[in-house]
């Protein structure tokens, strides 16, 4: 489990497909970008991996499961809200969750700055030797943490994207 319960949303996106497996509670970023007009534009995809380098902007909160299930011999879960990997997903932009995909080692406090980090997770300072400059970190900046991480690895962030 990657969100616990208690969350709290502004605003929701389910206009981009993903075509990966990837856990609820990563930040996913733009693939590429569709149209913009129509809801079911194939080329509007989300991911969770990717590079500083290619200047992908993030979206918001991955509020669903990416899984690769055998669909002839069991269906998703929507209990725990699973998508088959190339459907639609939920993205949060403006949220505040609890979440445990804090990139591991770091330990972050209460009122810290939260940004983006590779595969999707959540930092309160930007590890890659291209986080030098200012620009760089406004573009990663994605939030703000509320809490420090619990026994079980779990922060709360409050997160606010355009």
């Amino acid at each position: 489990m990657a969100l616990k319960t208690d969350r709290i949303h502004v605003d929701s996106q389910i206009d981009f497909f993903m075509n990966e497996t990837a856990e609820r509670g990563k930040i996913a970023v733009v693939s590429t970008a569709g149209s913009g007009s129509a809801m079911d534009d194939a080329k509007q995809l989300a991911t969770v991996t990717y590079s500083r380098i290619s200047g992908q902007k993030p979206l918001g909160v991955l509020m669903c499961d990416m899984v690769d299930l055998d669909l002839t011999r069991q269906h998703e879960n929507w209990h725990k809200e699973e998508v088959q990997k190339g459907g639609k997903v939920t993205i949060w932009p403006k949220c505040t969750v609890v979440t445990n995909q804090v990139y591991p080692g770091v330990t972050p406090t209460a009122g810290q700055t939260a940004y983006l980090e590779p595969s999707g997770y959540i930092s309160n300072a930007l590890t890659q030797t291209d986080s030098s400059t200012a620009e760089t970190a406004e573009r990663y900046k994605v939030g703000r943490f509320l809490s420090t991480k619990d026994e079980d690895g779990y922060a709360k962030v409050s997160v606010n994207l355009p």
